[in-house]
């Protein structure tokens, strides 16, 4: 039986202390002998699964004890993503070997707050009850396969991560449950936050992003990015647009239409309900469903508008919308007008490595370079490495964050930052419902349903005594709901064929 207890002279795990600012946590490693073992980990959660670690020569970017001014400086958060590998709850009822069950999961949880870090430590590692490798999974985290095979030690730094990332969580507040309760608290919140994400759009047949093998990342292999997410990312728009106008086409709005789930949001509007819609998506559809400018954030912005890339000359959306569906990239007017006409040369075939040339380059000849990037437009979405709106955190602090009485999270799987934060931003006692096809782990909402998005909305809406109205709704559609096994409070949701 493997023996977890840490040699004498060995490291063992202490977390310093947990308070609660932004789930901003100090943990250190030392020694038995008091000798430093490791720097002090400044564990900083972002959506519950990722943390900055901090070098001892560096700064604790706490700053002492200025709660609120921290507090409130929420646009001034930076996260790594994707840290830590996520081991949902769902895994944890099928016996696999080195894993807790997830009775043994919730039972530390509860042991973690109820005593405090500290003792919890002393109590289960350092005694010797448990090892820090299985004690991982009880925290949502799965062991990494490059540690196999290494002492027990190797893990407790990830373990005082996982405790820090645990005690950063939302407790599920425990009334709430059944979808009778979430048609009640629709019925009678009058403040209600919406953040939505590309499920709701994926009826449309828009895609969303991340979903294996049919999310829009799933599809970009042919491009050779070493990540798929570098296809809205500022630098390589600049260096090459011609990567995100490869896919442009596949996300821009094609119709005029919009989803059941879009209806559901615009009639939360129209019985006077609706605080702010917070969206991450692009594709400009909330404003066809009736969602008036004042009650929606377009938190990475849309293709409402685009902007010349050099002189800043901005029209209307739909301007660029033919060059993007002829695959050419579309130009700013201004500035070509101003352009001096192409040189026509040779290109260098002295054994350099040719550069990528595609359906966009505006002659297909080898007489040619390849065109210039001045001039190019670029839709008013927020890439990677573009602050987002203004708005967005102004509202959120100023305004929403003393107002709100629910919180609806639909169609998102809550992994970029700085929007995965408005959720654990908000107070903790404001209900939180979750819908979505698959759950999310790093967040404890009160009420999780699984499922087609305008599927769940639909039930929502009938059990709530509304009526929502909507073509794609099929007549007379019936649905199987049924609680998943070993949950109280997640539903799974399936149209009846």
């Amino acid at each position: 039986m493997e023996n977890p207890r840490p040699a004498p002279g060995g490291p063992t795990l202490k977390v310093a202390g947990h308070n609660g600012l932004n789930g901003l946590d100090v943990i250190e490693l030392v020694s038995d002998d008091g000798v430093d073992y490791k720097d002090i980990l400044v564990a900083h959660s972002v959506n519950g699964n990722g943390f900055k670690t901090l070098d001892s020569s560096e700064e604790d970017p706490s700053g002492g004890n200025d709660d609120d001014e921290e507090e409130d400086d929420f646009s001034e958060s930076q996260f790594e993503d994707n840290a830590i590998e996520e081991l949902g709850d769902e895994y944890l009822f099928d016996g696999r070997p080195g894993a807790c069950t997830y009775e043994e999961a919730h039972a530390y949880r509860q042991q973690l707050r109820t005593i405090g870090p500290q003792e919890f430590c002393a109590i289960t590692v350092e005694a010797g009850k448990i090892s820090a490798k299985k004690l991982l999974t009880a925290f949502g985290v799965r062991p990494p396969p490059n540690l196999d095979g290494s002492p027990d030690e190797a893990y407790y730094t990830l373990l005082g991560l996982a405790i820090s990332r645990e005690l950063s969580k939302r407790i599920k507040l425990p009334q709430y449950n059944t979808l009778d309760d979430a048609a009640e608290l629709l019925k009678k919140s009058r403040n209600i936050i919406v953040l939505t994400g590309a499920g709701i759009s994926t009826s449309l047949g828009i895609p969303d992003f991340r979903s294996k093998d049919t999310g829009l990342y799933a599809k970009l292999d042919h491009l050779g990015l070493s990540d798929p997410q570098e296809v809205f990312d500022i630098g390589v728009f600049r260096r090459d647009p011609s990567i995100f106008y490869s896919i442009a086409k596949d996300i821009i709005p094609s119709n005029d239409r919009f989803t059941p789930t879009h209806g559901f949001i615009a009639l939360l509007q129209k019985l006077g309900k609706l605080l702010t819609n917070y969206s991450q998506n692009i594709d400009n559809i909330e404003a066809l469903a009736g969602i008036l400018p004042e009650k929606i954030v377009q938190c990475h912005g849309s293709f409402a508008t685009a902007s010349c890339v050099d002189c800043k000359w901005q029209c209307p959306g739909e301007m660029i919308f033919s060059e993007i569906k002829a695959d050419r990239i579309p130009r700013c007017p201004k500035c070509l007008a101003h352009a001096r006409p192409p040189v026509k040369r040779k290109r260098s075939h002295n054994g350099e490595k040719k550069r990528r040339r595609n359906s966009y380059d505006d002659d297909s000849s080898d007489d040619y370079d390849d065109p210039p990037t001045f001039g190019v437009m670029k839709p008013d979405i927020t890439f990677f490495g573009e602050a987002l709106p203004d708005h967005f955190s102004e509202r959120l602090t100023n305004h929403d964050k003393h107002k709100v009485d629910l919180v609806i999270v639909i169609g998102t799987s809550l992994k970029v930052a700085p929007v995965s934060e408005v959720v654990p931003y908000l107070p903790p006692h404001i209900p939180q419902i979750y819908i979505s096809r698959t759950p999310v782990s790093h967040v404890n909402f009160d009420i999780d349903m699984l499922g087609d998005c305008d599927v769940v909305v639909t039930e929502l809406c009938r059990r709530a005594g509304w009526n929502l109205e909507h073509e794609m709704i099929p007549d007379n559609q019936e649905v199987d709901i049924h609680l998943q096994d070993g949950f109280k409070s997640r539903h799974i949701f399936t149209v009846r064929k």
